[in-house]
């Protein structure tokens, strides 16, 4: 693609987003599809993404269309240019919604949200062609040059961040995220690169 290889490394950037936490981000149980809003803590921490967000030109603002991620995006200070895109949705953990890992190991030992069928939910080959549709609409939003802001979920950036890099959903299994972090998927020169991963800033320890 022409705009990848002549691309400046600053002037294609996709910033991406995890929600503040909630209940269940901070008990560890998989919240894919449940719409549960943000802790007092959460908000306190979207609210100090405004400061780093304010310092940068954005082309374009796009959310899941969970209110955790809507409500982190309008407490960053961004809502009033947010487009909802379904495809960002956290991934559909079906029959494993609400539960945490560590209690379905306790009958499936060797159970990982990578590699083991989701029954009712997605897989990684379903999440996959997700998150590559999305790489594909980023970059030619992108076009010629740009900064995207994505407000959306833990497991699906890490899917994301991997399908950018390597075209591969499995490569987010090594890929870790904090809850009101910002990372930064950019190039290095020609190649499709992570430029910044898992940045929490000053009121998000």
């Amino acid at each position: 693609m022409a705009a990848e290889s002549n691309a400046h490394p600053a002037s294609h950037e996709v910033w991406l987003i995890r929600h503040g936490e909630t209940e269940w981000s901070r008990s560890g149980q998989h919240t894919g599809r449940t719409d549960i809003g943000l802790t007092a803590r959460g908000r306190e921490q979207a609210q100090a993404l405004a400061k780093p967000l304010a310092a940068q030109h954005f082309d374009a603002v796009l959310a899941s269309p969970m209110s955790r991620a809507i409500e982190t995006c309008k407490l960053a200070g961004l809502g009033e240019r947010v487009k909802i895109s379904a495809d960002l949705h956290e991934w559909n953990y079906g029959v494993y919604e609400g539960r945490k890992t560590a209690d379905i190991r306790q009958s499936e030992p060797d159970w990982s949200v990578w590699h083991s069928a989701i029954p009712e939910g997605e897989n990684l080959a379903q999440i996959e062609a997700r998150a590559r549709g999305v790489v594909d609409s980023l970059l030619t939003m992108l076009g010629d040059g740009g900064r995207i802001a994505v407000f959306s979920h833990a497991h699906f950036l890490r899917v994301l961040a991997g399908c950018w890099i390597g075209d591969s959903a499995a490569l987010g299994a090594h890929l870790y995220l904090d809850t009101a972090s910002v990372s930064i998927l950019g190039f290095d020169r020609e190649n499709r690169a992570i430029r910044r991963w898992n940045a929490k800033p000053e009121g998000c320890e």
